[in-house]
């Protein structure tokens, strides 16, 4: 059985009259990529920090491997790597002296952090810059070169607040692909983005955070089955109609004109089947295609914030 690496319960952070983070509780499995996704402004960064000791707490409890981190810090600082989304490589060294810098702190000795240095370098890619200024980097080489400095210390967990933000596609790939890499070999990864495609491609499992709030929390497969409530209809037709006529159909919740193919949202899939193929029938139209698409995590997101704030 996995065992529970993170355990976060009745987790607050006020700032004044300002709940950043509003009584959050979740825990991260072993050897799992965990994700909090959310819009900018959600708690996700506040979160990060206190959990990686940067922020006090202002209710409940972070435990990491059984032990709580505001009292453990050093300990705990000793097991983690973390990528801030506001951090900064040191400008007026090269990639190679930032990296033997970060290993000295670790008291990682001198030829184990050369060969860990150079091993990390060629892994994503800078090793040709080794002897370039950070400074002359690109925002993506500096974003690769801090992950590199994050895994210097060879930590059981990484830290990663929005890793691929506003960078270029190459290094997003880069940066997504060792991730996964990592994870495979055992390293367990909590990162925070407001990119689908991310959490989409990356993640065991997703939290969704809004305003403070967790709004929901599972496997991206279970989430798209929630929604599955709410199915759609993709329609493909011999002719064009009004997307309207579909609206008065038993099941049919909302119908829109896409390209060369109509979509409709159906809150009763066999009844509104039923009803498509009667109207066609009656109106003379033939169906060229017709398929039920499963839900996209954006669906799922979007929804999840639409309930989140009703309540």
């Amino acid at each position: 059985m996995e065992s529970d690496v993170i355990k976060v319960n009745n987790l607050s952070k006020h700032f004044g009259e300002l709940k950043a983070v509003n009584d959050i509780s979740f825990f991260v499995k072993q050897g799992e990529i965990f994700v909090f996704l959310g819009p900018n402004g959600a708690g996700k960064t506040t979160t990060i920090r206190m959990m990686t000791g940067v922020l006090k707490p202002s209710l409940g409890s972070i435990d990491i491997y059984g032990k709580n981190v505001w009292k453990n810090q050093i300990m705990v600082k000793q097991i983690i790597g973390n990528v801030p989304e506001e951090a900064n490589v040191y400008m007026d060294l090269t990639g190679f002296q930032n990296l033997n810098f970060i290993g000295e702190l670790y008291g990682i000795s001198k030829k184990v952090r050369k060969n860990r240095a150079i091993n990390l370098l060629k892994q994503f890619e800078l090793y040709e810059r080794r002897e370039n200024l950070a400074k002359k980097y690109s925002k993506g080489m500096k974003q690769r070169l801090l992950l590199c400095m994050a895994l210097m210390s060879e930590p059981r967990i990484l830290f990663l607040d929005e890793p691929t933000s506003g960078l270029d596609v190459q290094s997003s790939i880069i940066i997504k692909d060792l991730i996964k890499e990592y994870n495979k070999n055992g390293m367990t990864i909590f990162l925070t983005t407001h990119n689908m495609n991310v959490a989409n491609e990356m993640c065991d499992r997703i939290a969704i955070i809004n305003k403070g709030k967790i709004i929901s929390c599972d496997t991206p497969e279970n989430l798209r089955s929630i929604e599955k409530e709410h199915k759609s209809v993709n329609l493909y037709l011999s002719q064009e109609i009004n997307p309207n006529e579909f609206t008065d159909l038993t099941g049919v919740k909302k119908a829109n004109r896409v390209k060369d193919y109509y979509h409709l949202v159906v809150s009763d899939l066999d009844n509104a089947i039923a009803s498509i193929i009667s109207f066609t029938r009656a109106n003379d139209i033939k169906i060229k295609k017709i398929n039920t698409p499963e839900p996209s995590l954006e669906e799922v997101f979007i929804n999840a914030i639409k309930e989140g704030e009703k309540h």
